[in-house]
């Protein structure tokens, strides 16, 4: 019985092979043409158009001139007309390229080539000095993003060479900060670069609990946006929602969540009320959420659990109360965000609106002097569990004297269900790098740390005990830096 099983065998194999043979040459596919264009006229991008004698999938292989490494785009749905684009390309560069139809047996062009233009001058910086640290490995394979909120406004992806290889730009206002989504779009946030509103208070008083800061004042406030915009790494707007026709001011930061839907920090308000003080209007913030047509679809403002009665700093910080600036996601898709002017990070029921602890001086975890933070800003979870932040420091027991002031990253080991917390690691940036506001801190793949230096520039690449890598040198002030990880252009090319 086993030579006629291996027969039957045989002949099954034979007519597969036959099979694929009589399909290949029964069903001939030819190229009949094939283009090379620069969308956005950017040398970033190239886009091959592929013109077939009938419907295949296809796919590109390309690689810089010269270079073993070579890398291919994700395969095509079946067409007859293909525009496939290539992404993070290198300015002034020469590139090789084959059009290869996704077949049994694949059939691919001819070895062609073309180079992508010089850089445009407005778009070259100094971004990475020869004289500060330079390792463009401590990046890993990652991308660093920015965004500038001047005018005109864009986002732009660095990489360790300090090339930048991925822009988008506004015709008419500024990038104030930006979010990947879990759908690999990004999600960004536009205003006028005129649009900020704040006043500076005076000093306080000797007996005053409050450091003097800049104060947002008004429904617009400091870092508030007008605009909300999702666009795909092609360049290609998703949608835009115009929040100022909405009487919405979203700022400091906003996210997609698992939904797909919009989660953002938004000015809100109440009515002063309290017994022998003048009817006057307390501003605060609020978490919106709404979908992606705009549409508000809940509402979380801590005004509505908030005792003003007992609250001994409301009246010098009426105009800005609670000041976030993160809304982020626990593991349990329940909300964090952080109240630097508390210096407490709050995680928030999304559905209950309950607080369910605070962490930070004061807060429900018990800290030693040492693992409190100040004026924090961008807390999350990393992907092994770790609540980071990037602590500013500012008007901490450390920043009596200028020469004392210094900023840094710190992760906990949080047990949330017996309130216990413990420092994982904390790196130091260099004091001549204490930035007082805004910042962040954010773990690469490679376990380094990519901490923003905002009020000097500064965008550091540093190990775990703060040791600094590498530098990128911005010439504004950088809100934060978030990093993109290589498997973010996964949707656009398989290596």
């Amino acid at each position: 019985m086993k030579p006629i099983k291996a027969i039957i065998a045989l002949i099954v194999v034979a007519i597969a092979v036959f099979a694929a043979y009589y399909y290949y040459y029964a069903h001939q596919v030819d190229i009949e043409n094939i283009e090379v264009s620069s969308p956005n006229n950017l040398p970033l991008n190239a886009a091959i158009q592929v013109k077939l004698n009938q419907a295949e999938a296809v796919y590109v292989e390309y690689w810089k001139e010269g270079d073993k490494q070579s890398y291919k785009t994700t395969v095509s749905n079946a067409a007859v007309q293909h525009n496939i684009p290539l992404m993070t390309l290198e300015p002034n560069t020469s590139y090789k390229f084959r059009v290869i139809i996704d077949r049994i047996i694949p059939i691919k062009s001819s070895e062609q080539s073309f180079k992508t233009r010089a850089q445009s001058q407005w778009m070259v910086h100094d971004w990475i000095k020869a004289d500060h640290p330079h390792d463009e490995k401590a990046l890993g394979n990652g991308m660093v993003l920015l965004c500038y909120r001047g005018f005109p406004g864009y986002m732009a992806m660095v990489d360790g060479k300090g090339t930048i290889r991925w822009y988008w730009q506004d015709e008419k206002l500024g990038v104030r900060l930006a979010s990947l989504t879990p759908r690999g779009t990004i999600l960004a946030l536009l205003a006028p670069a005129s649009k900020d509103e704040f006043n500076k208070p005076n000093q306080p008083s000797k007996k005053s609990t409050n450091a003097s800061y800049y104060l947002r004042s008004g429904r617009i406030g400091f870092v508030g946006g007008t605009v909300l915009v999702e666009i795909d790494l092609t360049g290609k707007e998703i949608a835009r929602i115009d929040l100022d026709k909405k009487g919405i001011i979203m700022h400091h930061d906003v996210q997609m969540d698992h939904n797909n839907n919009i989660v953002g920090i938004v000015r809100d308000f109440r009515i002063d009320d309290r017994p022998n003080h003048p009817k006057d209007t307390l501003w605060g913030d609020a978490i919106l959420t709404m979908d992606m047509k705009g549409n508000i679809l809940k509402k979380w403002s801590p005004w509505e659990k908030w005792d003003i009665q007992q609250d001994k700093k409301l009246d010098s910080l009426k105009h800005d109360r609670f000041h976030f600036n993160t809304i982020s996601f626990d593991r349990d898709n329940n909300y964090l965000t952080s109240s630097p002017i508390e210096n407490q990070v709050w995680k928030i029921d999304a559905k209950t609106g309950d607080i369910l602890w605070k962490l930070g001086k004061g807060g429900d975890y018990k800290l030693k002097d040492q693992e409190l933070f100040y004026f924090q800003h961008a807390p999350h979870i990393t992907k092994t569990g770790e609540l980071l932040l990037f602590d500013n420091g500012d008007f901490s027991p450390r920043d009596s004297t200028t020469a004392n002031k210094q900023s840094r990253a710190i992760a906990f080991r949080l047990d949330q269900k017996n309130k216990t917390a413990t420092i994982a690691y904390a790196a130091p940036i260099p004091k001549k790098q204490f930035t007082a506001r805004m910042g962040s801190a954010y773990e690469l793949d490679n376990g380094n740390l990519l901490q923003t230096s905002s009020k000097t520039g500064s965008v550091l690449v540093t190990d775990k005990t703060g040791k600094v890598l590498w530098e990128l040198n911005a010439y504004f002030i950088p809100y934060r830096a978030i990093y993109v990880p290589e498997e973010t252009w996964h949707k656009y090319r398989q290596n």
